[in-house]
């Protein structure tokens, strides 16, 4: 990556570490109750006695997620009061499936922040005349144009000074604005598409301002902890601003990552407007979307102010570099804690190629197909496996690194989804495979997208329309844009509100797709997606994705051999894949026999289990053997091409080694399970 070569060199000699000031950690928890983030505790989890019991557990995760963990039945009663200030943060974390005891976002702490200073009053007074002033005079223009019967032409002009009034509005404009680039609930698709290209560049404050905060931060001149710090930022945007810099203890490249002064009393001020005139709106947001228009400013300024906060930063950064410990594909910077507060983030800096130039990507030889891979197979990660992904993986917060990882930075905008939203996310996945478009529906309510009790019929049919249309083409023609414009237009139509985790998450996916695009034109998304997805569902050890698999494999009771054989495929093609990119060969954290072992599919925990679940559970046994003698006829031809496609993936003694271990457990599981249906027969 280019940088400037002016700098400031300081030469005065290093101080002890023990001067430094130590940063606290953040009081504010992100659950308290059972949240995958990121220990992946799910994999270290067996596979359930039966079926059923996968379902009882998974029951009571979700009941234990939306009841709040151990909150009393007295404080979950005085939660659903819509008396209370913070009803529409209840009901947030009710959808999430999380509690948050400690938060950095409430009303009361907007208003009491914002009143507190001298002069308070009169300037919410100007700043809200300026707001009403603006925005009341583009909304009359708009009135004008409907009148006169010239709304639609001039949408594009309209559009553009939408963008140019949100800019002159502020830092608080500009981010209200790229979240409303990705919702399609709020304002229109050609408005949004607009929005978009909102920058959130800003010319720089000057230097010995951000030295200042630097200094005021740490507690340390400037020259006790860097030998040399760049004369210029390398990137200024509406909260705050980025330089290089060199430690003098170690000799180690960094970025100084610091926040525009004052700018924090503005976020709080133009946010208690907001909530003032979102009181307002609550008639016409409740008709149109479900909910309190209060609820959406809930959300966003939650969002903001972790943004403010660099300490929530560092520890996001030291969460992704734990999720992908020992991923030999993907670099996380390190942040350094004891150089950081919570106005400056000190990180370890990143020597790659922004995936803004995919002409410098392609001519460091870098192997475009396998970037691409481990890009996507990461994204996936993040959001099906741990639960905690990037909310803002634009091109200029991705770079390739020169042996094939894929490194992040940028930690602010990080979103986060519970156990409960991650296995509702992943029943609609099988109940679009398996075409049950109403309860696909019933996952959206699940989700918090249509409000309890909303009839779903009408969305049924228009679900079914727009899934079937962009499936129907195939994997050559499929992708997450046109899928996203269908879905706008549902969204637009019906009262369906998008949460702003899930606003985060279709923005994260379009946002590396089209990087994908721009790399390789003719890349195909859903070709690497599919096939991490069913490595995930034959591998994973989590009983809920053991529950899903039987959920694909059995369609009206009847087993699909066909499916089967296809994720065994698409699995071999994504360890193939994996496996050969440059990073792994490069990297020296794996032994050889460790990358021997991610070179095959292992297969061995879930024949173990499915052995288990045969011998125990009477209908999956019954189903099995129904499934074999199905039409009157023996299916071995489809066991032996099973066979023939994982014969060179699994070690047969090692396996059966596996299954023998397992055997002591496995048959008094069977004799519980005998004992308990005798039992329950008499």
């Amino acid at each position: 990556m280019e940088m400037s070569t002016a700098s400031y060199h300081l030469h005065t000699p290093f101080i002890s570490s023990s001067c430094y000031t130590t940063v606290g950690v953040s009081t504010l928890y992100r659950t308290c109750f059972p949240v995958v983030s990121n220990r992946n505790s799910g994999k270290k989890k067996k596979f359930s006695k039966v079926a059923k019991a996968v379902a009882t557990v998974s029951t009571d995760r979700a009941r234990g997620g939306v009841n709040g963990g151990n909150r009393s039945e007295e404080e979950l009663q005085l939660s659903s009061k819509p008396s209370t200030s913070n009803t529409a943060l209840e009901q947030l974390d009710i959808e999430r499936g999380v509690c948050i005891p400690f938060r950095k976002y409430t009303p009361e702490t907007v208003k009491s922040k914002v009143l507190e200073s001298r002069g308070a009053i009169l300037s919410l007074v100007g700043r809200g005349v300026e707001i009403v002033w603006k925005l009341g005079f583009y909304w009359t223009r708009l009135v004008y144009d409907y009148l006169v019967g010239r709304d639609e032409e001039v949408v594009p002009f309209r559009a553009r000074q939408l963008r140019n009034l949100l800019c002159d509005l502020g830092p608080s404009f500009i981010k209200a604005g790229q979240v409303l680039a990705n919702r399609p609930d709020i304002i229109r698709e050609d408005y949004m598409n607009e929005l978009c290209i909102l920058q959130d560049d800003v010319p720089p404050f000057p230097n010995q301002v951000a030295f200042n905060i630097i200094e005021e931060e740490l507690g340390q001149p400037l020259e006790a902890i860097f030998s040399k710090i760049s004369s210029e930022t390398i990137a200024a945007a509406s909260l705050g601003q980025v330089y290089r810099a060199t430690l003098r203890a170690s000799g180690e490249d960094v970025a100084i990552k610091v926040q525009r002064p004052e700018i924090e009393p503005i976020i709080y001020r133009d946010l208690f407007l907001f909530r003032t005139l979102a009181s307002f709106l609550n008639g016409i947001s409740l008709q149109k979307l479900g909910c309190n228009a209060e609820l959406i400013v809930d959300e966003f300024g939650e969002k903001l102010l972790e943004e403010l906060d660099y300490t929530l930063e560092a520890r996001n950064i030291e969460d992704f570099l734990e999720n992908f410990r020992g991923d030999p594909t993907v670099k996380i910077p390190r942040a350094y804690r004891q150089l950081s507060g919570s106005r400056v983030l000190v990180m370890e800096w990143i020597d790659g190629i922004r995936c803004t130039d995919p002409q410098a990507i392609k001519e460091a030889g870098i192997d475009v197909n396998g970037f691409l891979t481990v890009g996507v197979s990461a994204a996936l990660r993040q959001l099906l496996e741990f639960g905690l992904f990037h909310g803002d993986p634009h091109p200029g917060n991705i770079f390739a690194m020169r042996d094939g990882r894929i490194a992040y930075v940028d930690f602010g905008n990080v979103a986060q989804l519970s156990q409960q939203n991650k296995q509702i996310l992943i029943d609609a996945v099988v109940h679009a495979v398996n075409e049950d478009y109403a309860e696909m529906a019933n996952d959206f309510t699940r989700l918090g997208f249509l409000a309890s009790g909303t009839d779903v019929s009408p969305i049924i049919p228009a679900l079914e329309a727009i899934w079937q249309n962009s499936a129907g083409k195939g994997l050559a023609d499929f992708n997450f844009r046109s899928v996203t414009g269908k879905f706008n237009q549902l969204v637009y139509q019906y009262p369906i509100r998008i949460p702003e985790r899930f606003s985060l998450v279709i923005r994260s996916l379009l946002t590396q797709e089209g990087i994908c695009f721009t790399l390789k034109p003719d890349f195909k998304f859903l070709e690497v997606a599919y096939p991490y997805v069913a490595k995930r569902l034959l591998t994973d050890p989590n009983p809920a994705l053991r529950e899903r698999l039987i959920q694909v494999l059995f369609k009206d009771g009847v087993f699909q051999w066909k499916r089967l054989e296809n994720l065994i495929v698409l699995a071999k093609e994504n360890v193939s894949k994996m496996s050969s990119n440059p990073a792994l060969q490069a990297n020296n954290i794996h032994s050889s026999r460790e990358l021997k072992v991610q070179k095959k599919l292992d297969l061995t925990d879930t024949i173990k289990d499915g052995a288990r679940l045969f011998l125990i559970d009477e209908g999956i046994r019954r189903q099995l053997l129904l499934a074999l003698t199905e039409d009157s006829k023996l299916h071995v031809e489809e066991l032996v091409d099973v066979y023939r496609l994982v014969e060179d993936q699994i070690d047969i003694p090692s396996v059966a080694l596996e299954v023998a271990r397992d055997l002591p457990s496995a048959a008094r599981d069977f004799m519980l399970s005998w004992s308990a249906s005798v039992l329950s027969d008499k």
